[in-house]
Protein backbone atom coordinates (compact mmCIF):
# COMPACT_ATOMS: atom_id res chain seq x y z
CA UNK A 1 0.00 0.00 0.00
CA UNK A 2 2.96 2.33 0.53
CA UNK A 3 3.64 2.20 -3.19
CA UNK A 4 0.05 3.18 -3.98
CA UNK A 5 0.33 6.16 -1.62
CA UNK A 6 3.68 7.14 -3.15
CA UNK A 7 2.22 6.88 -6.64
CA UNK A 8 -0.70 9.17 -5.81
CA UNK A 9 1.70 11.72 -4.28
CA UNK A 10 3.82 11.62 -7.43
CA UNK A 11 0.80 11.91 -9.73
CA UNK A 12 -0.25 15.16 -8.04
CA UNK A 13 2.81 16.75 -9.67
CA UNK A 14 2.13 15.45 -13.17
CA UNK A 15 0.93 17.87 -15.83
CA UNK A 16 -2.83 18.07 -16.21
CA UNK A 17 -2.45 16.99 -19.84
CA UNK A 18 -1.55 13.52 -18.55
CA UNK A 19 -4.67 13.18 -16.38
CA UNK A 20 -6.37 10.74 -18.76
CA UNK A 21 -3.18 9.28 -20.22
CA UNK A 22 -0.14 8.14 -18.32
CA UNK A 23 -1.49 9.21 -14.91
CA UNK A 24 -4.54 7.03 -15.36
CA UNK A 25 -2.46 4.05 -16.46
CA UNK A 26 -0.08 4.47 -13.51
CA UNK A 27 -2.81 4.74 -10.89
CA UNK A 28 -4.63 1.68 -12.27
CA UNK A 29 -1.45 -0.43 -12.29
CA UNK A 30 -0.56 0.66 -8.74
CA UNK A 31 -4.03 -0.11 -7.35
CA UNK A 32 -4.15 -3.41 -9.24
CA UNK A 33 -1.27 -4.91 -7.27
CA UNK A 34 -2.76 -4.95 -3.73
CA UNK A 35 -6.24 -5.50 -5.13
CA UNK A 36 -5.23 -8.71 -6.90
CA UNK A 37 -3.28 -9.97 -3.90
CA UNK A 38 -6.35 -9.40 -1.72
CA UNK A 39 -8.63 -11.13 -4.19
CA UNK A 40 -6.28 -14.10 -4.42
CA UNK A 41 -6.32 -14.55 -0.65
CA UNK A 42 -10.01 -15.44 -0.78
CA UNK A 43 -9.51 -18.66 -2.71
CA UNK A 44 -7.31 -21.70 -3.01
CA UNK A 45 -3.53 -21.71 -3.33
CA UNK A 46 -3.93 -22.17 -7.09
CA UNK A 47 -6.11 -19.05 -7.26
CA UNK A 48 -3.64 -17.13 -5.09
CA UNK A 49 -0.79 -17.97 -7.48
CA UNK A 50 -2.99 -16.85 -10.39
CA UNK A 51 -3.72 -13.48 -8.76
CA UNK A 52 -0.09 -13.06 -7.68
CA UNK A 53 0.86 -13.49 -11.34
CA UNK A 54 -1.55 -10.70 -12.24
CA UNK A 55 -0.21 -8.48 -9.45
CA UNK A 56 3.35 -9.15 -10.57
CA UNK A 57 2.42 -8.25 -14.14
CA UNK A 58 0.87 -5.00 -12.92
CA UNK A 59 4.06 -4.22 -11.02
CA UNK A 60 6.10 -4.53 -14.21
CA UNK A 61 3.58 -2.35 -16.05
CA UNK A 62 3.94 0.23 -13.28
CA UNK A 63 7.72 0.05 -13.47
CA UNK A 64 7.62 0.71 -17.22
CA UNK A 65 5.16 3.59 -16.83
CA UNK A 66 7.25 5.19 -14.09
CA UNK A 67 10.33 4.93 -16.28
CA UNK A 68 8.47 6.66 -19.11
CA UNK A 69 7.34 9.37 -16.68
CA UNK A 70 10.87 9.92 -15.44
CA UNK A 71 12.20 10.09 -19.00
CA UNK A 72 9.52 12.66 -19.86
CA UNK A 73 10.62 14.81 -16.92
CA UNK A 74 7.43 14.31 -14.90
CA UNK A 75 9.33 12.96 -11.88
CA UNK A 76 12.41 14.01 -9.97
CA UNK A 77 15.21 11.49 -9.88
CA UNK A 78 15.07 10.97 -6.11
CA UNK A 79 11.34 10.21 -6.24
CA UNK A 80 11.87 7.87 -9.18
CA UNK A 81 14.73 5.99 -7.52
CA UNK A 82 12.86 5.72 -4.21
CA UNK A 83 9.66 4.28 -5.65
CA UNK A 84 11.59 2.04 -8.04
CA UNK A 85 13.50 0.57 -5.09
CA UNK A 86 10.25 -0.12 -3.23
CA UNK A 87 8.67 -1.60 -6.34
CA UNK A 88 11.63 -3.88 -7.08
CA UNK A 89 11.60 -5.05 -3.46
CA UNK A 90 7.88 -5.82 -3.71
CA UNK A 91 8.42 -7.69 -6.98
CA UNK A 92 11.01 -9.91 -5.30
CA UNK A 93 8.68 -10.53 -2.36
CA UNK A 94 5.74 -11.41 -4.58
CA UNK A 95 7.89 -13.74 -6.66
CA UNK A 96 9.27 -15.48 -3.56
CA UNK A 97 5.76 -15.81 -2.10
CA UNK A 98 4.42 -17.21 -5.38
CA UNK A 99 7.31 -19.69 -5.57
CA UNK A 100 6.76 -20.84 -1.98
CA UNK A 101 3.07 -21.47 -2.65
CA UNK A 102 3.83 -23.39 -5.85
CA UNK A 103 6.42 -25.47 -3.98
CA UNK A 104 4.12 -26.37 -1.09
CA UNK A 105 1.26 -27.38 -3.39
CA UNK A 106 3.35 -29.92 -5.29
Amino acid sequence: MDIVNDVYAILEKFPSSEKWGLSSQISRAAVSMPSNISEGCRGSDKELVYFLNIALGSSFELETQLEISFNQGYMKEDSFRSILFKLNTLQKQMNAFRTSIKYRTK
